[in-house]
């Protein structure tokens, strides 16, 4: 299974890569929302994770935007900003979880396996 992961930390880029890939699972990595739409390729992806607070389009502008075109690939966002309105946001673009970094690998890949049922 294919995960896509939009971060603009490099650093949290290359870790959850990492952490993904030693669970069995193919990861592709966009540092901004940019990148991401000039690159990415949904037909396979079996989940995204998205950075809230990207430079320039938003994770959840980004996945509105997802959502619009007709894609239904489940996402879980993560931030390092965590406010009330920003968690009512996510959540009301359909997201499947919501994770504050520093995020435990069993958190993620906990939300990772619910999102994927």
């Amino acid at each position: 299974m294919r995960i896509l992961v939009v971060d603009d930390d490099p650093g949290f880029l290359k870790g959850i890569a990492r952490l993904l890939r030693a669970k069995g699972f193919e990861v592709t990595g966009y540092s901004s929302a940019e990148e991401f739409q000039a690159y990415a390729d949904l037909r396979d992806a079996a989940c995204l994770i998205l950075d809230i607070h990207l430079s320039g389009i938003s994770g959840i502008e980004l996945a509105l935007q997802q959502r619009r075109s007709g894609s239904d690939v489940p996402v879980i966002f993560i931030t390092g900003n965590g406010h009330k309105a920003t968690q009512d946001a996510a959540m009301a673009a359909g997201c499947a979880a919501y994770l504050e970094k520093p995020c435990p690998a069993k958190t993620l890949m906990d939300a990772l396996s619910a999102a994927l049922q």
